[in-house]
């Protein structure tokens, strides 16, 4: 995943692309980079963030730096915003997405030229220098901008920064956002929404899926019109967006609310069951805020995410050392936990190891029983879109090594949507071995429908891929 920040102004905008870029830091761990345009052309900087905060690591380029137009982005893997020298003339480009068939459109463009790509370590190609490289193949960076995202299987949202403007070009069917903001001296470009409201910028619009538009300090010009077919990823509410930000006009506080609370309608039973509710932090408070709303069991913060020295830009690249520190961050307030039957609300189960530990820490701080309500349905299928997390496999979901149990191999697509349907016996029987073998006292997923309720948005413009493999 990844997140970025756009401005151009009438006047010096490293400020605002700095606090707007830092304002992403929830989205991406490893890489960050800020560029911008001024009197002395370009100026770039990129850095590893995986031990300190974006702030931190750019102080010394945020007092240096000066330009009227900028980018900066956080990143999970790439490095980037990169400086590409083509035909088109010099220019900065930022993107998030991800790309699925990277060697067959390396393969196409070494047997149609000579041109090379940088390697990074394990052998990868860096997906942005992939998607600058496509968009060269065109005479303009329109079209070069469309021909690469139309190549690409997966999705592309590009910054694009020239001397003259910023392109701005949401991914053909909108499964990330890009948000525009004006304020008196300009205008910036972002990811989540909330980005730019405390840099003075006010709510300008959305732009649609495919939308491709050229932003100045005076001016959005719209060069692309929008698409008429969206797929706008709806775990970026679940999960990835923050608190604060806003999706097709839907907040991403309210929706989670709403979600528990459905929840919690569909768990009447087991009101009674329960002492207090409880979210794990910070993704989940939202959602059993909402269910204790509904149900009038008592919400409570049973353990503290300590944050002050361990903000998620601190999260190591291997998992192993992600479960020790997501860990190590959790600190029980025992009191709100000794003989107490909880109800913990996350917002998904993907491998278990973290929930698994995270309810075996409560039971040794003394829970007498630990009820667990995932807020979104059983992650059945990969992501083959935004990359929304770290799995480098299916069959690290441990929904798919429940079903390779049962199952064995060469599982018919049929069997999996069995699988995806709260109402079959085998979702049933799925439901029931995740939670022996997490440890739970009982677990009951949210449904799809329910979840997509609580959104709002016509479910033909949602991405539902993960939980029913429908594209």
């Amino acid at each position: 995943m990844g997140g970025f920040f756009a401005a151009a102004l009438k006047e010096d905008c490293v400020f605002d692309i700095y606090y707007g870029t830092d304002y992403h830091s929830h989205l991406g761990t490893r890489r960050a980079g800020m560029v911008v345009y001024g009197k002395d052309g370009f100026n770039r900087a990129i850095h590893n963030i995986e031990n300190s905060p974006f702030r931190t690591k750019f102080s010394s380029d945020f007092n240096t730096m000066e330009g009227t137009m900028g980018l900066g982005c956080i990143s999970d893997y790439d490095p980037q915003p990169l400086l590409i020298r083509s035909h088109h003339g010099t220019y900065a480009i930022a993107t998030v997405g991800k790309v699925n068939n990277t060697d067959e459109i390396v393969k196409e463009m070494f047997s149609d030229s000579r041109t090379h790509f940088l390697e990074m370590s394990g052998g990868d190609i860096n997906k942005t220098e992939l998607t600058a490289a496509l968009i060269n193949q065109k005479e303009n960076l329109i079209d070069g901008i469309r021909y690469a995202q139309e190549t690409i299987k997966g999705s592309m949202s590009i910054l694009l920064l020239t001397p003259k403007a910023i392109y701005c070009a949401r991914d053909l069917l909108g499964r990330t956002p890009i948000v525009l903001g004006k304020k008196e001296e300009g205008f910036c470009a972002s990811f989540e929404s909330f980005a730019h409201l405390n840099l003075g910028y006010s709510d300008y619009r959305e732009l649609g899926p495919g939308e491709i538009v050229a932003m100045t300090p005076e001016s959005v010009t719209t060069l692309a019109q929008p698409g008429k077919k969206m797929r706008i990823c709806t775990f970026l509410w679940v999960y990835y967006g923050y608190p604060s930000s806003r999706y097709e006009n839907v907040s991403v506080e309210e929706m989670r609310c709403k979600c528990g609370a459905m929840l919690a309608k569909r768990d009447r039973a087991s009101w009674d069951k329960i002492d207090t509710v409880a979210g794990v932090p910070d993704s989940g408070t939202a959602h059993a805020i909402g269910y204790s709303n509904e149900s009038g069991v008592p919400f409570s913060r049973p353990f503290i995410k300590y944050t002050p020295t361990w903000p998620r830009s601190f999260m190591p690249p291997t998992q192993k050392k992600r479960d020790l520190i997501a860990r190590m961050k959790l600190i029980p307030v025992h009191e709100l936990i000794r003989g107490r039957s909880l109800l913990l609300i996350d917002d998904s189960i993907v491998r278990g190891t973290q929930l698994r530990e995270t309810t075996e820490f409560l039971y040794n701080s003394g829970a007498r029983e630990v009820h667990v309500r995932p807020a979104c349905p059983p992650l059945v299928f990969g992501c083959k879109f935004i990359n929304f997390s770290r799995s480098t496999s299916e069959m690290e979901l441990i929904t798919r090594r429940v079903i390779r149990g049962a199952e064995g191999e060469n599982v018919p697509r049929e069997v999996f949507d069995e699988y995806a349907d709260p109402d079959s016996e085998r979702y049933k029987r799925m439901q029931d071995d995740i939670c022996r073998r997490l440890g739970f006292t009982s677990l009951s997923f949210n449904r799809l429908d329910d979840m997509i309720e609580a959104i709002g948005v016509d479910p033909e413009n949602l991405c539902t891929y993960c939980w029913n493999g429908k594209e």
